[in-house]
This record gives C-alpha cells, sequence and structure tokens, in this order.
C-alpha cells in the first residue's frame, strides 16, 4: 500500500476501546456445509469444504509466511519471492507463467465444471527504508504483502484440491512492485486481463482492524495521488517559496494523525456515513530553494479540478511563478458499491454475520494501484483485519515500524476468498 504522509507514534501504546476487543473469530466449519464431501463430487465447492482444507493447510502457509517475511524484496526486484509462489503454485497444480510485467507471477487454475473467469491479486513487494514510517535501516515486510501473498497461494491451493467441484476458471495474478504504484499497470500492459479474458477482480489487504473482521469499501476505495511543482524567480524566490509552500498547505482539510487517539479516531471516522471524511483534502508542499513541489490526495476524485485551480491561484499572487503538473492524476481505486455488498452478504454467511463491517470512506494517507484494474473490470478491494487485541494501535497500521499482523489472519482471509471466488466463478 503506498503511503503518502510519514509519521512516528510511541511504539508502546496500547490499543483501547471496542476496536481491540477481537471479532469474535469463526474457526470452525460453517456447519451443514460442512457435509457437502459427501455427495461424490455433484455439488459445487462449499464454505464446508473450504474450511475443511484450510484447516489441512493453514500451518504450512504461515510458515510460508514467515520464510517470506525473512526475505523482503523491495519494489521491483521479488525474484526470490516470485520463485518461491511460482514452486507453491506449480505444486498445486497451477498452469503457471512467470516474468509477467517484471517479477509477476500468473497461475491459472481451470475448474472441471463451466463458468466465468475471475481473478485475483496478491501483491508481493516489501516496503522501502524511505517509505518506513519514522525512516527505517531496511527493506521490511511492514505492508502485509507477504501475508497477501500467503493468503493468495492458500486460496490457490484450497480451490486447486477441490478443482472438480470448481466452475469457471480462477486467474491468480501476484503482483511486484504496488509500493511504487507500478506495478499493476506492468501487469496490465503485459495482457493479463484480456489474455485471460478476466470478467472481475477481487484482493485482500491487511487493515487496521481486529482479526476476524473484514471491512468492505462499497463505493469508496482508496484515493489517488496528484503531483505539482511550482518555480518563482527573482532575487527573494527562496523566501517567496516557502511563504508559498505555507500557503499551499492551508489547502490541505485533514491532517495526518499524530497521537494513538487520533489514529483510533480515524478508524471510527471510516466507518461513518457522511462524516468528515466524505470530502477531504490531505496536501503536503515544501519549498526547495526557488521551488515548491506539491504532493496531495483528494476525495471525491473529481476534487482534483478543484484543488489545481487553487493551487493555481495562490501561485499567482507570487510574482515569476510558472505551475506544472507532471502528469495526470494517478486514479482513485473506487469499489464497485453491488459487488462489495455482495461480498459482505457472503463474508457474514459463511463465516459469521459481525465478520463484515462497512466502511463509508476513504484513508487520506494511502493510495492502491488495485485502481487500475477496477478501471477495467469490476471486483472488490477489502481490508483483512490483522489486529491483536490489545496490541499497539501502531502494530495494525501497514508501514509503521512495529506493524505486527496477526498470523490467524491467514487462514481466515484464505477461507473468505476461497469460498467467495468459487461462488464468483459459479455466478
Amino acid at each position: 500500500m503506498n503511503r503518502q504522509v510519514k509519521h512516528a507514534l510511541p511504539r508502546r501504546t496500547l490499543l483501547a476501546g471496542a476496536a481491540g476487543a477481537g471479532a469474535g473469530i469463526v474457526w470452525g466449519s460453517s456447519g451443514p456445509a460442512a457435509a457437502d464431501d459427501e455427495d461424490g463430487g455433484r455439488r459445487p465447492v462449499g464454505q464446508g469444504s473450504v474450511d475443511a482444507e484450510v484447516a489441512r493447510l493453514e500451518r504450512g502457509l504461515i510458515e510460508l509466511r514467515r520464510d517470506i517475511h525473512l526475505h523482503p524484496e523491495a519494489p521491483g526486484q521479488e525474484e526470490r519471492t516470485a520463485g518461491v509462489v511460482a514452486r507453491e503454485l506449480r505444486a498445486a497444480g497451477l498452469t503457471v507463467t512467470t516474468g509477467v510485467g517484471g517479477h509477476g507471477v500468473v497461475g491459472v487454475l481451470r475448474g472441471a465444471r463451466p463458468g466465468r473467469t475471475v481473478a485475483y491479486r496478491a501483491d508481493m513487494d516489501a516496503v522501502p527504508p524511505e517509505d518506513i514510517i519514522g525512516g527505517g535501516p531496511a527493506t521490511a515486510h511492514l505492508c502485509g504483502h507477504d501475508v497477501h501473498t500467503a493468503v493468495g497461494i492458500g486460496v490457490a491451493q484450497v480451490l486447486a484440491r477441490l478443482r472438480q467441484r470448481l466452475s469457471g476458471t480462477v486467474v491468480f495474478l501476484f503482483q511486484p512492485a504496488e509500493e511504487t504504484l507500478s506495478g499493476a499497470r506492468a501487469m496490465i500492459d503485459a495482457g493479463v486481463l484480456e489474455d485471460n479474458d478476466v470478467q472481475e477482480i477481487h484482493a485482500l489487504h491487511c487493515g487496521p482492524f481486529p482479526v476476524g473482521r473484514f471491512a468492505v469499501t462499497p463505493g469508496f476505495g482508496l484515493p489517488g495521488q496528484d503531483r505539482a511543482e511550482v518555480t518563482l524567480s527573482g532575487p527573494d524566490a527562496p523566501d517567496a517559496a516557502r511563504r508559498l509552500a505555507a500557503e499551499l498547505g492551508a489547502l490541505a482539510t485533514v491532517t495526518p494523525p499524530e497521537t494513538p487517539a487520533e489514529m483510533e479516531r480515524l478508524i471510527t471516522d471510516v466507518q461513518t456515513p457522511n462524516g468528515p471524511l466524505a470530502r477531504f483534502v490531505n496536501l503536503s508542499a515544501w519549498a526547495d530553494e526557488a521551488k515548491v513541489g506539491v504532493s496531495y490526495r483528494c476525495w471525491p476524485e473529481e476534487r482534483y479540478v478543484e484543488v489545481r485551480e487553487g493551487i493555481r491561484r495562490l501561485a499567482m499572487t507570487h510574482s515569476g511563478t510558472g505551475v506544472s503538473f507532471p502528469a495526470e492524476p494517478f486514479p482513485a481505486m473506487v469499489c464497485p458499491e453491488r459487488d462489495a455488498l455482495d461480498l459482505a452478504r457472503h463474508l457474514r454467511g459463511a463465516l459469521g454475520r459481525n465478520t463484515a463491517i462497512r466502511l463509508h470512506a476513504a484513508f487520506p494517507y494511502n493510495g492502491e494501484d488495485f485502481a487500475l484494474y477496477l478501471d477495467r473490470v469490476p471486483g472488490t478491494f477489502t481490508f483483512l483485519g490483522i489486529r491483536t487485541p490489545g496490541s499497539p494501535i501502531t502494530a495494525g497500521f501497514p508501514h509503521f515500524p512495529d506493524f505486527t499482523p496477526d498470523e490467524r489472519a491467514i487462514g481466515l482471509g484464505t477461507r473468505a476468498m476461497a469460498g467467495w471466488l468459487a461462488k464468483r466463478t459459479d455466478a
């Protein structure tokens, strides 16, 4: 998950409030569905069959995640991780292609029954030091992509074991370079959607919610990003640049959370209908000699026009200025409402009625190149709760140095997505 703003918080502040109380994790099968193994393979894949397979595979998936965690690779350098993924997918019987859009891996699983073609994306790269909040000594898996990869492999293994019941085709996309917002475009340009006739695509991402919870994002997602550069001339250009940077900074309507209480409030705000994050501008501006750099995210996406005009207006109050926008804004990720609500109903039926919560706003400080897939086909992007009750709040937020996912989320994510994909290919 790409981060714009870096911030440090006390590492040992304990999580408080209801958000840390857990989610009533469901570990067993979903009840009557467990009997669907007994019909000689005539029924479609049911949640009971999925749960039984995950129970057999879960320990191995946790060990796999730990191995990947110990070998983090920066965006565009995911050679070892890609090799692990390809090995596991081939062992499960998938058709595997490597070197897609860089170190991307594509695994294709064809069920024994006719049906639709659905894709699942997992990102593989780790966080480079400069993107760790507060800075870091080395590249590290502090965004949960090691968890994403383990879940993706787990879903492939589960559905491969149930291939005789599976309808349609599942295309697994293990993507490089998400942190630099370049991997999705590279894989799309390599033809992964068109060549496989993908009809929809789905993904999980670790989020700061209690383990056992899934946060769906109907009509929301994550903001895109835009950049601007202002050049100033004249003998007082450096001083003018500093003044202009402060003026541009005032365009922001939100500021990064600086305390644990503010981070808790952020989690509440994204779940509040028509709340304080229904519309926002998250903007940073900085002076560098006679130039001012600007980077910002906003919601809704249409506000880019408004913010660009505000940047131009303020820049023109200083003599001898020039404003440039190096590229079109990176698009926001907006999840189709119907698909996300369908997923919420599925999760509540398969894993328990309290497992799915709904977000009503976007986190202002993160972006995602999964947006590029959703620009082409419908799908879902869902936050996988990974916070252990009682842990520091920073342990649940990607890019913090003490980010520590609860490994129980791996089995839960695998159960959820294997059941969901089996349902979608049979839709």
